[in-house]
């Protein structure tokens, strides 16, 4: 019997733009869980926060009840969720591919988003 969902703690450092990170939202979605959701590339302050406690550079990163998933699918995530009792699985479709890598289009986002935010970031500086 999965536990009660209050009693589940999620924080999830995923990309604006990315078939993974989309893949472990669509997973919260299915089951309606709530999640915080740190942006590494509208942030690059989460990444860095991402980076240190993964002890890896790559995304998605989930930590559910203070244990670390790195580098992880939806798939994946719904799996271990399933396995340690959190939810009890489901055979209800996901809203979005859950094993999917970025396309060159979301890639293509991810790099224009991260440009503007060091131009913001850079014209913040100039002003201190």
């Amino acid at each position: 019997m999965a536990n009660d969902k209050k009693d589940i703690e999620i924080t999830a450092y995923l990309k604006t733009f990315c078939g993974w990170s989309e893949g472990v939202r669509s997973i919260f979605r299915k089951y309606d869980l709530d999640f915080e959701e740190k942006d590494i590339i509208k942030n690059p302050a989460y990444r860095w926060e991402m980076e240190q406690k993964s002890g890896q550079p790559l995304s998605p990163c989930v930590i559910v009840n203070g244990t670390m998933l790195p580098d992880v699918s939806g798939e994946e995530v719904e799996a271990w969720m399933s396995e340690q009792g959190l939810l009890e699985a489901s055979e209800e479709e996901a809203d979005a591919p859950i094993d999917s890598a970025c396309t060159d289009e979301q890639h293509a986002a991810m790099e224009a988003e991260a440009l503007k935010n060091q131009a913001e970031g850079a014209s913040i500086r100039l002003l201190d």
